[in-house]
Parts: structure tokens; sequence; C-alpha cells
């Protein structure tokens, strides 16, 4: 790529593209919003991870959280699918080319409500993907009113009073066999971004459940989905970083039990750092017993919450090797002489 003002160099990737290559469209949501955060840090990432836009397809359902994918990865595939149908189009691209990258964008009510069975039998399957809640508790493109994974008891200005207790979906990946599930908060950029990097690498589904403040109708400082609680009251369950295969692996002594490292099943590393918590994420009662705990206390955890990367894919339970979009023809079709052989049996 040339650069016609070399006073002003830019910065290339190993594949040759700017961070600016990885930009989509102009945002037209709120100014503040946490989801324009979010697609930030998915072009900072992918930036970073020498990711080829072609290679990466981008799924997405209805809301305002589903608009984000048209703000990250112009030049990759995408496809805005039907309110809570987007694991149904996931699962179908994924098994006619499950060598693509896949992220998709959700919210709590696109997930938690509408589409709470494809979410939970998406986790179920093990397709490998990445898929991004972005979860404000509150309905934004309909003014406001609560979503499913809303507090029970919250009181807002718009909505009123939420008399239901909320849906944790961290807890109801983990439950349905999800094997990597996170927690984190828009505002937390380097956290984002290191649990996006991870996600990436994994066998199979993420869960990536990002607190992302509505700033119209969810963002009063006593709101638990809000910039100012979040701030405030965030509790970091380790230290995150991403060590991608390729680079030497070099980690400074700590003491026992303060420092651990997870291996992903590409070879790369998550390496956590303990902040007081003495939590091993690959503990899988504990991690739900850790919700439940966090969920009755108004605790505002993040982190890698639960990993297991033991299970095989979808695509490796079907032993899919070649992806059937680059099959030919004659492979994909019957033969005339075997599709007469097959109409003989119904004479």
């Amino acid at each position: 790529m040339e650069n016609l003002n070399p006073a002003s160099p830019i910065k290339l990737n190993a594949v040759g593209l700017s961070k600016k290559d990885y930009d989509g469209s102009p945002s037209t949501l709120c100014k503040g919003c946490g989801h324009n955060s979010i697609a930030s840090q998915i072009v900072q990432i992918a930036f970073e991870l020498n990711l080829r836009p072609h290679q990466i397809i981008k799924l997405s359902g209805i809301g305002c959280s589903s608009k984000s994918p048209a703000y990250f990865l112009g030049m990759s595939h995408g496809f805005n699918a039907l309110h809570g149908r987007m694991p149904s189009v996931a699962t179908g691209a994924l098994l006619a080319n499950h060598t693509l990258k896949a992220i998709g964008v959700s919210g709590d009510g696109d997930t938690g409500s509408i589409g709470m069975g494809q979410f939970k039998h998406l986790m179920r399957r093990n397709l490998r993907m990445v898929y991004i809640v972005e979860n404000n508790g509150v309905y934004g493109l309909t003014k406001g009113q609560f979503s499913a994974t809303a507090e029970e008891g919250l009181e807002l200005k718009y909505a009123g009073h939420n008399e239901f207790p909320p849906v944790d979906l961290c807890m109801e990946a983990i439950i349905a066999g999800c094997g990597f599930v996170a927690r984190s908060f828009a505002g937390d950029a380097k956290q984002v971004r290191e649990l996006l990097k991870a996600a990436l690498s994994h066998r199979g589904t993420a869960l990536l459940d990002i607190i992302s403040p509505c700033v119209a109708f969810n963002n009063e400082d006593d709101s638990p989905k809000s910039y100012g609680y979040g701030t405030k009251h965030e509790q970091p369950l380790h230290e995150l970083g991403f060590i991608p295969y390729a680079e030497e692996i070099a980690i400074e002594p700590l003491e026992p039990g303060e420092f651990r490292t997870v291996r992903l099943h590409d070879g790369s590393l998550i390496s956590l750092r303990n902040l007081g918590h003495d939590y091993d994420p690959t503990n899988k009662l504990a991690a739900l017993e850790r919700l439940q705990r966090a969920q009755e206390t108004g605790e505002f955890i993040t982190g890698l919450i639960y990993y297991n990367p033991e299970r095989p894919s979808l695509a490796e339970l079907e032993g899919l090797s070649t992806p059937l979009a680059q099959l030919s023809p004659e492979q994909l079709r019957p033969s005339p002489a075997a599709l007469e052989q097959l109409l003989q049996a119904y004479r």
C-alpha cells in the first residue's frame, strides 16, 4: 500500500492492512453508546491479530446491538438476520464453510427473550464462533422497556418498576455446555480486547456478555448497567493477557497461586493474574456458584468466568473437512445415472 504522505507513515500489519481498513460505516447509534466502544475494540484486535477480512463473517439479529456489525470490518461478509434467529443463520453459514471466523453480535432482548431457545441450542451444539451479547437491560429501539436481563426491583424513568428476576446469560451458557464464558464492561476497553482475542482462538462457541450502557434509557448511576455504576463497582476476577501462539512466551516469576496460564485450542495462551480472588475458571460448579453469589449480592464481576477446551466443535463432530462451499458441482450433485437409480426405487 503506497503512503502518499511520508511525513505521516501509515502503520500496516502483517497482512498489509492499516487499522482504518478494518473500519465499517459511521455509527448511527447514540453518542456515548457502549456498543460503539465494543465495535472500536473489534477493529483494534482485528488489526493486531492480522485478520483477513474476507475470512470473517459477521452475524446479528435485530436491535441496537444488531446494527453495530455495520460499524466494524466493512470488507467482511455480513448477514443481519431476523429477531432472535441469528444462531440459525450462523449454523447454516458455518456448516457451509467452517473455516470462516464468525463474530455474532446480539443483545439482551435478541438473545435473552425472543432468541433464548436458539441461544441455548447454539451453546449446546458448540458452533465455532464468538457470540457477543451487548447487554444494557433495556429495549433501546422501542423506548427503553425492561429486557430479560434487567435487575429485579430496578426503577427507570420511562420503564417504571421491574418486578421480575433477571436472566443471567453467562449462567445459561454454562448450563447449556458452552466452554468459553466471559463477562466484561464496555468501559473496560483493555479487558474487552483481551477477551475478544482469546475468544477468537477458542475451539467452539465463546460467549462474551458485555455490559454496554444505554445512554438514552438506562444510564442512571444507581443502575447496575450504567457507566457510573460499572466504573465504580466493576470487580475483575483476574488481570487478563492474551499471548498469540507465534510469540515467544516470557512470564515474570510470581508467587504460587497468583498467576496461571490457560492454553487455547490453537496453541495461544490466556494469562490470568489473580486480583485477590482465589478463582479457578476451569471449575464449572464454582463458576455457577460465583455467578449466583454475585447476583444475590449485587456484585459486578468481570473476566473469564468459565473455560473448558475439551468439547469438540460442531464441525469436528460432523467430520467436516473440505468446506461444503468449496466442493465442486460434481461432488455436490448426484450423477444422472445415480439419480435415475434413485428414482427407479419410487416407480
